[in-house]
């Protein structure tokens, strides 16, 4: 028999995990039974799940009405990106400034392990593999783990969980065929010469693409709903029709 705490433990991890590949659609309602079936658990476990969720921002807790997911718009994306570049450059820099020959090792061990991943699971719908996004997720920590801060780590951290249901997006939007192998090598390679000017600034350029694909497409005909019921005044939220299940890593 698992105990309460695994199971609790189990249910939030499958069901985080299905957040962020946006296998639920932005301000869906979670049913507590549809999810107690769906991962096998007792609505207790799930309960405690959605709970710890909406405490991360990937779960609004309504009153009365219980839980739905956290809607994506057009303006928290653009915020976020934002605000992750500007952590990420103080992870980088702090990296540069602090890392050692261990930290150095980290980076040309996590470089060489994501170009030797293969990027697709189906490239014909440009659908990232499972193996190459957390390839990529150890590369980004592999850079910002040698700055020393763990608060600047948990922040990190915390963005890349958020951007990551954003990228789920734009792997099928996007018409660009993108040179990652070439952007990630360039990041660590300044990186390693210590270069924190250039790396800040092509870690910015990397982390600004994806937004301007998502960006460009929703102006190129998916625009998204100004007056959503689900929406607050003033929030405009990306278009729930477009594709899921699918993961683009940036």
């Amino acid at each position: 028999m698992e105990s309460p705490t695994s199971l609790t433990q189990g249910a939030y991890a499958k069901l985080r995990s299905q957040l962020l590949a946006c296998r639920f659609a932005p301000g869906e309602k979670l049913k507590i039974d549809d999810l107690c079936r769906r991962f096998e658990v007792g609505s207790s476990a799930v309960r405690e799940a959605l709970s710890r969720l909406a405490s991360e921002g990937f779960v609004v807790s309504e009153p009365q009405r219980g839980f739905r997911v956290a809607p994506l718009s057009v303006d928290a994306l653009s915020d976020l990106t934002n605000v992750r570049c500007s952590i990420e450059a103080l992870c980088l820099r702090g990296a540069i400034e602090k890392g050692g020959i261990e930290w150095q090792s980290q980076v040309v061990a996590a470089l060489h392990r994501l170009s030797h991943t293969p990027v697709w699971a189906d490239k014909a719908a440009r659908r990232y593999s499972e193996e190459y996004s957390r390839a990529h997720e150890i590369f980004h920590e592999a850079l910002a783990s040698g700055c020393g801060s763990p608060w600047l780590l948990h922040l990190r951290a915390t963005l890349y969980n958020h951007s990551e249901r954003y990228h789920a997006f734009s792997g099928p939007l996007s018409k660009v065929d993108r040179d990652l192998d070439r952007e990630h090598r360039e990041i660590a390679e300044a990186t390693l010469a210590r270069d924190s000017e250039r790396a800040v600034m092509l870690m910015n350029q990397h982390l600004q693409m994806t937004t301007k694909v998502i960006l460009d497409s929703v102006l190129a005909g998916r625009e998204p709903a100004q007056e959503s019921a689900k929406a607050k005044p003033g929030e405009a939220y990306l278009p729930e029709s477009l594709p899921r299940k699918r993961g683009a890593p940036v």
